[in-house]
């Protein structure tokens, strides 16, 4: 299978409060290959943007991706994947730690920061989740 490039994000109406995530997966060509937007539950916005995150890499496993790039808009959960900050909250470590398991099932994988702009169609379906849930 081609590369994959994934676009997640997670939204929260509180913080903690109802939360959602969104994901959009597409093929080399951008076109769109599987959306998700899935309510999770009362939780913080950072639990949210793991979580996101979490679904985007198993719905790339399931798809048997061996290349992908993840792009989320946020800055901390790019950050604290990629190495260049450290995580101090217990249940972020505990997503982070399912994170670096669920990057080991593939051959490339770059997780990058996007700014939100670029990023519209997976915040639309995180508030989306959160709405439907209201």
């Amino acid at each position: 299978m081609n590369p994959l490039r994934i676009y997640t994000d997670g939204a929260s109406r509180g913080n903690p409060g109802k939360s959602g995530i969104g994901v959009m997966v597409c093929d080399s060509d951008g076109k769109t290959v599987k959306k998700i937007c899935e309510y999770i539950g009362v939780t913080t916005n950072n639990v949210a943007e793991y979580t996101a995150l979490i679904y985007a890499l198993q719905e790339a496993l399931i798809m048997k991706a061996k290349d992908v790039a993840v792009f989320t808009d946020s800055e901390l959960v790019a950050r604290q994947v990629c190495g260049k900050y450290m995580v101090r909250n217990e249940e972020l470590k505990r997503l982070k730690k399912q994170v670096d398991h669920l990057c080991t099932g593939f051959e490339k994988i770059d997780i990058s920061h996007i700014k939100r702009e670029k990023n519209r169609e997976a915040d639309n379906l995180a508030n989306q989740a959160v709405e439907d849930a209201l």
